[in-house]
């Protein structure tokens, strides 16, 4: 019961949620970049929240299924077709033995996440699946590879899952300029008032210095009155200033520790939206808090729960 990968793709890794409780031994959490997407694949097909799937950056992979199934696709539209028909993401799609699925390029986003009934059947380490390539932790064998050509990828037990798609007020718009709230750090009053209406009145370019660990923006440089700081545990979605004043947001691969000043922090749900920008993207900041984070979270952990369409209780 599996899925052969016929051609890998740009890069295709395993993720499941993270990996916690290791940070203070330098061991970062990865996980899905955009976790939006990949709890309502999820949720489509009613697995566990937490059931390893594939995370498809910039497409171009094709695989080959060996097993009759069925899938979720949510995230970015990387145009998927079904052997010679195109499907479209945030739906469920039923999957034949001697299938071929394959993806092309971004049409809108970046990232989309392929989950099957059942979850994948890999193994984990540190108490998690998720693919950390720098760490040689977790994807198919535990040691952290990208998938390569003739991978096989063992799934978990198939079983009948009705058709069901996610409500499209939950479906975001990748093309838009993203507008994300800051939650402002203990390091934000070393930055002036001048400084500080700046950064959230200027509007910032996604650079082509992306990745899994980070993505520098290009604008209006911002300095603070500290020109660093003693190396310190950092937050996913942590906002750094480097001495060039070009804002680094750190993503889910990012270091444990660092040593910039950071001026605040995106929330979960907010750095999942920006993972989801290419280079040339525009992005802009309005000044956020705990509590507007925690409200919203709780909202699409409600919409969550309540389900799609079809989908199981």
């Amino acid at each position: 019961m599996s899925f052969e990968v016929i051609d890998p793709g740009m890069l295709t890794l395993v993720q499941d949620l993270g990996r916690f409780g290791y940070q203070h031994i330098g061991v970062t959490t990865g996980g899905p970049m955009d976790e939006h997407a990949f709890l309502w694949a999820n949720r489509l097909l009613g697995n566990p929240l937490n059931a390893p799937q594939l995370e498809i950056t910039f497409g171009r992979l094709s695989l080959l299924a060996h097993i009759d199934t069925t899938i979720a696709l949510t995230g970015a539209d990387l145009g998927a077709r079904l052997n010679d028909r195109a499907i479209e993401p945030w739906q469920t799609h039923e999957i034949r033995k001697g299938d071929r699925l394959s993806f092309s390029m971004p049409v809108s986003g970046l990232r989309a996440y392929l989950a099957v009934t059942g979850g994948l059947d890999v193994p984990a380490r540190l108490g998690s699946a998720a693919t950390v390539s720098r760490e040689q932790l977790g994807g198919l064998n535990g040691s952290g590879n990208k998938l390569v050509k003739g991978d096989r990828i063992a799934l978990g037990e198939p079983r009948p899952v009705a058709k069901a798609s996610v409500p499209y007020s939950e479906i975001p718009d990748y093309r838009k300029p993203l507008r994300v709230g800051v939650i402002p750090g203990y390091q934000y009053r070393h930055f002036p008032r001048s400084v500080q209406a700046k950064f959230f009145t200027s509007e910032y370019e996604v650079s082509q210095n992306i990745d899994r660990m980070g993505y520098r923006l290009k604008g209006e440089a911002i300095h603070g009155d500290l020109d660093g700081i003693i190396s310190e545990g950092i937050a996913y979605g942590a906002i750094q200033i480097p001495a060039d004043g070009q804002p680094i947001v750190l993503m889910k691969d990012r270091q444990t520790i660092g040593g910039y000043p950071k001026i605040g922090s995106l929330s979960a749900l907010g750095a999942g939206q920006l993972a989801q920008r290419a280079p040339g993207a525009s992005v802009s900041f309005y000044l956020s808090d705990v509590a507007d984070a925690e409200a919203r979270r709780m909202i699409f952990n409600h919409r969550l729960r309540q389900g799609a369409p079809g989908t199981a209780g």
